[in-house]
């Protein structure tokens, strides 16, 4: 399926707006280029409440957002591990989507501003999204959430961080999650697949884009291979939560991520991959300009609503 007619404009408005690929920019440059683009992921939608706080990590206090979608209630919660390949984004960049995904869920979602690369290599963004998960876990109470119902979410570097997530607390006994929700997940850093050779450029999210943004992040190239950075090489996915894995035609990374939700399924876990068809990379925040973003954040609204047993409520009171 070629491109969706909006997504092709959506490209061609960029390509006019002409200037370098991210890769060819000075880090803060690029962090500035991603926070132009909040605007396209639509309206900035109304909830309950909005409140910013930090809570402990490793290396100092780490920086968190909390949306919840109705107040006075004790709410079902995904903590929200952001996009950007560890490099770019931070709690701004993904405020629209964040609101998005509390309303059509239900659950109150908690974003996380974890460590970001060159300055902090990997394992840092590791350690800072699993410190501020268990931290989340262990104080339900102060979050006004229940702590049997948390799931962790995120989409690409942030959807690669959800799922180390999982595996650190399945194998260190805790957190206790209950769900799981990859947004094309970047889950293997030595990826040679075909999607990665067919949308290698002219998609929005290129090789030479992810080569960047991968030696930003990793020490070294050996690194890469261990499962806490690329989780498709860990031995071992029996008894991990369910998932929803999220992945788009037009995108690098969508066989690895489809290979991933295979994986899943072949040691017994339970997975509902749906693919967007003519969609690239990062289509999910970019609701202001594609229909079908508004789709997906309704599907994975549906699931996390199953998942968690939530209600869907938009009162602000």
């Amino acid at each position: 399926m070629p491109l969706s007619p909006q997504v092709k404009s959506f490209l061609d408005m960029l390509a006019g707006l002409g200037g370098p690929p991210l890769e060819q920019l000075p880090v803060s440059e690029a962090r500035a280029v991603a926070l132009e683009m909040v605007d396209f992921g639509g309206p900035e939608e109304p909830v309950g409440e909005v409140v910013n706080r930090d809570v402990p990590g490793p290396a100092g206090p780490i920086a968190v957002r909390v949306y919840r979608p109705v107040l006075r209630e004790t709410l079902p919660a995904l903590v929200y591990l952001h996009g950007g390949g560890y490099v770019i984004g931070n709690l701004d960049t993904h405020d629209r989507p964040c609101r998005s995904l509390a309303n059509a869920s239900g659950c109150a979602v908690i974003a996380v501003d974890y460590r970001l690369a060159p300055e902090h290599k990997y394992p840092a963004a590791v350690d800072d999204a699993y410190a501020a998960t268990g931290y989340i876990a262990e104080h339900a109470a102060e979050f006004g959430i229940d702590p049997n119902r948390i799931a962790v979410g995120g989409d690409s570097a942030g959807g690669n961080l959800a799922t180390v997530v999982c595996l650190l607390s399945r194998d260190r006994g805790g957190p206790r999650l209950k769900y799981q929700l990859l947004i094309y997940p970047w889950v293997n850093f030595h990826d040679q697949s075909p999607s990665m050779q067919q949308y290698a450029k002219d998609h929005f999210l290129t090789r030479d884009g992810l080569d960047w943004f991968m030696e930003n992040y990793l020490p070294s190239r050996e690194a890469g291979l261990e499962p806490s950075a690329s989780p498709m090489n860990a031995t071992n996915f029996r008894g991990l939560p369910p998932a929803l894995i999220i992945t788009a035609e037009c995108d690098p990374l969508r066989d690895q991520g489809e290979a991933y939700a295979r994986k899943l399924q072949t040691e017994g876990v339970q997975v509902e991959l749906k693919r967007y068809e003519g969609m690239i990379h990062p289509f999910f925040n970019l609701a202001g300009a594609i229909d079908t973003a508004k789709v997906a954040i309704a599907d994975a609204g549906s699931a996390l609503r199953a998942a968690l047993g939530t209600a869907v409520s938009h009162s602000t009171t």
